[in-house]
């Protein structure tokens, strides 16, 4: 039943959105697609240097397109950046057109999971990350919690564990 939906992974940095992608393309042997790694494809440049040039409002608007023409494709799973929930129009297109899975996750396992990685613009200046984390925790979680079919904790399990857990979810609907 879940071969034939989009889904959605939505959530902050950290939450393992990629990772848990993967797993369930894996799983349901189904194509999978990142609108970063999309992004960086089409525009031949990393997301860091994108934020550089464009600033966030920019890089916003192109991952915005990306999404409108991922989420038009049937049976894929898609995951966002965190910040792709940011324009409504963006969240509309993600509730409109597949399963909405918000991966959650608290601001102590975001900083363990990203503190080594430099492909993260918001992260990479020199402001405390937790605050930072906090701040935009703030803003988007309601923004997550309004385009949520399912929300599921990834703090405790494994990506393969939390794949296998939204496919059981995804058969009850």
């Amino acid at each position: 039943m879940a071969e034939k939906r989009n889904i959605f992974l939505i959530g902050p940095m950290g939450a393992g959105k990629s990772t848990i992608g993967r797993q369930l393309s894996q799983q349901l042997n189904i194509d999978f697609f990142d609108s970063d790694q999309e992004l960086e494809k089409r525009t031949g440049a990393d997301i860091s240097w994108v934020f550089d040039v464009e600033g966030e409002h920019g890089f916003r608007l192109r991952e915005k397109k990306i999404i409108d023409e991922l989420t038009k494709k049937q049976g894929i799973i898609l995951a966002t950046g965190g910040g792709s929930v940011s324009f409504k129009e963006t969240r509309n297109f993600l509730s409109a057109r597949g399963i909405v899975v918000y991966l959650e996750t608290t601001i102590e396992k975001q900083l363990e999971r990203t503190k080594r990685d430099k492909k993260r613009p918001l992260l990479n200046v020199s402001i405390d990350n937790r605050i930072i984390l906090e701040e935009l925790a703030n803003k988007r979680n309601p923004l997550y919690e309004e385009i949520a079919d399912i929300t599921v904790k990834t703090d405790e399990y494994s990506s393969k564990s939390v794949a296998f857990n939204i496919i059981r979810l995804l058969e009850k609907i």
